[in-house]
């Protein structure tokens, strides 16, 4: 069995619930962080998936603060960090550290395309400032930016980070970081790219970072639990399932709808309602219509 890191385990980035009249939705959030802590995952607010770049400072603070609330120091709550003003950004981060966070994922300022150089010292800065722990966030998908491995190497003997979410779907960068890793204690790596999960757990990854987690959280902590136990057969089979029950809310559809699709089926499980924030919207009835059938028939929902 591998040696856990303090940051290990299934790290939900959870969706961002809104109310109709365009508000967190406290109550479903509520009713998410704690099927979370039942099933022992941990949550990423204000991530990609939960929308992170629309959501205003006061929503992410009350969304933190109720996420917070509901986990009683169960799991720990990790808070999405994003934008081009760095001088917001660092107003943000103290707000969400009021809120309750306990860790803080930044990913890159990508307006402009940044050298590595400034990539390490926008990293750097930010972890003199915090007063809790700093995990870099790597995703070239929104960021249009990869951060160098040996800017990683650099920052992670920075006391104040802690780990490297990345969400990069590159294999072979995934084989470098967890050479470099692996073994670290104080240095936790997250394999951000969901379908990757069970390969990342094979090479010593502390955690992994998958979207379905938001209505199957039990399934992922399973998938985690027998890659960290050497029982690859399990992890792989569990990879295998949760690939395909990915495909419900994503095929044919861009990345945006897809977090769209994703509250569709949190509908169908009771969690949240499928509003969203602008400049996101709601999919199409027909749209809406196939994912559920869809998910009613993989997922055995009112069966």
């Amino acid at each position: 069995m591998k040696n856990l890191n303090k940051y290990h385990g299934v790290v939900v980035p959870m969706v961002t619930p809104i109310t109709k009249e365009n508000d967190i939705d406290v109550a479903a959030v509520e009713r998410i962080i704690e099927n979370f802590a039942q099933n022992n995952v941990s949550a990423l607010i204000m991530g990609t998936t939960g929308e992170g770049n629309s959501v205003s400072v006061e929503q992410g603070a009350k969304m933190i603060e109720a996420a917070a609330k509901t986990a009683k120091g169960r799991i720990t709550i990790y808070a999405g960090l994003a934008g081009n003003c760095v001088s917001e950004q660092y107003a943000a981060a103290k707000k969400f550290i009021e809120a309750g966070a306990d860790v803080i994922a930044a990913t890159l300022p990508c307006y402009y395309a940044l050298t590595p150089e400034q990539m390490y010292d926008y990293y750097k800065n930010l972890a003199d400032f915090l007063t809790i722990p700093l995990m870099l966030y790597n995703i070239t998908i929104t960021t249009h930016m990869s951060i160098p491995m040996d800017v990683i190497e650099k920052l992670s003997h920075h006391p104040n980070i802690v780990g490297l979410k990345d969400s990069e779907n590159n294999i072979p960068r995934m084989e470098e970081a967890l050479k470099l890793f692996a073994d670290r204690e104080d240095f936790a790596y997250f394999c951000g790219c969901a379908a990757n999960s069970a390969k990342a757990l094979s090479l010593g990854a502390d955690g992994i970072v998958p979207s379905v987690g938001n209505f199957l959280p039990k399934m992922y902590n399973d998938l985690f639990v027998a890659g960290i136990n050497g029982d690859m057969e399990t992890c792989q089979k569990l990879q295998e399932e949760t690939i395909e029950i990915g495909k419900i809310n994503t095929t044919g559809l861009t990345l945006g709808q897809s977090l769209a699709g994703l509250k569709v089926i949190m509908k169908l499980y009771g969690l949240c309602e499928t509003y969203m924030l602008a400049p996101l919207t709601e999919l199409d009835a027909d749209t809406v219509k196939k994912i559920e059938n869809e998910a009613k028939v993989q997922l055995n929902i009112g069966k």
